[in-house]
């Protein structure tokens, strides 16, 4: 497995505002801890070594959390001195991994999903990315992802109501160099311009897990977490 995780902590917290101020939405607190502290838990748990911080916006409150609280820690932080979107993230700090492969979080969520078994099929099928997805029931926040009987992604459906489903959970393993080798624009939708661009193209696996998920993107969720999440 891949001991390299890129963590995309970049996000603005706009529909936070209201509950974290101005703070990057990976620093909101929960029980008293940043939220980014509970990613780095999690990955901590399947022995990743090397931590890559893409961060943007008030990057320096990640930067001093994570030095002053983390020294132990690998790290890189990848900096974007203005937004580069997903896509423009992930490849900058995809520069800082020196594996073949990368684990790739959001900083705002949290999917335990079983990161070795999600890192075996990567590898059984020689996936050039591998998304992990989280079955939902009556759900609009999300689009679905649709999978064959062979886990290949065969399509992204829009967000709308859905019964149930597959939702992209937000991990993923990629290839560096099967990544990399597409032209892509300083900035662009890693979702839009890559995901769904290069489906057909690109060998691309999904495999469901039935995990904990929480994503603290909305007012409510975020106040769930604060009695779901401890460390």
């Amino acid at each position: 497995m891949t001991s390299t995780a890129i963590i995309l902590a970049g996000g603005l917290g706009t529909r936070l505002r209201s509950v974290v101020n101005e703070l990057p939405k990976c620093m909101a607190p929960v029980n008293g801890r940043p939220f980014i502290d509970y990613v780095i838990h999690y990955l901590l748990e399947y022995d990743v070594k090397h931590f890559i911080f893409s961060v943007g916006y008030k990057s320096e409150a990640i930067i001093n959390h994570i030095q002053t609280n983390y020294p132990e820690l690998h790290v890189d932080f990848a900096i974007e001195e203005s937004p580069l979107g997903t896509g423009g993230a992930i490849q900058l700090a995809l520069s800082y991994v020196k594996e073949e492969n990368a684990i790739i979080v959001n900083g705002d969520t949290i999917f335990e999903a079983d990161l070795h078994q999600l890192s075996s099929k990567h590898l059984q099928y020689t996936s050039v990315c591998t998304l992990a997805l989280k079955p939902m029931k009556q759900f609009d926040r999300y689009g679905v992802v649709t999978i064959d009987d062979h886990h290949q992604v065969t399509g992204f459906q829009e967000k709308r109501y859905y019964d149930e489903g597959l939702i992209n959970g937000g991990i993923y393993i990629v290839n560096k160099s099967s990544f990399l080798q597409h032209q892509f624009p300083e900035v662009f939708s890693f979702e839009k311009d890559f995901l769904e661009k290069y489906i057909l193209e690109e060998k691309m696996i999904g495999y469901p897990f039935d995990a904990f998920f929480i994503d603290i993107g909305i007012p409510e969720d975020y106040e769930r977490a604060q009695t779901l999440l401890k460390i």
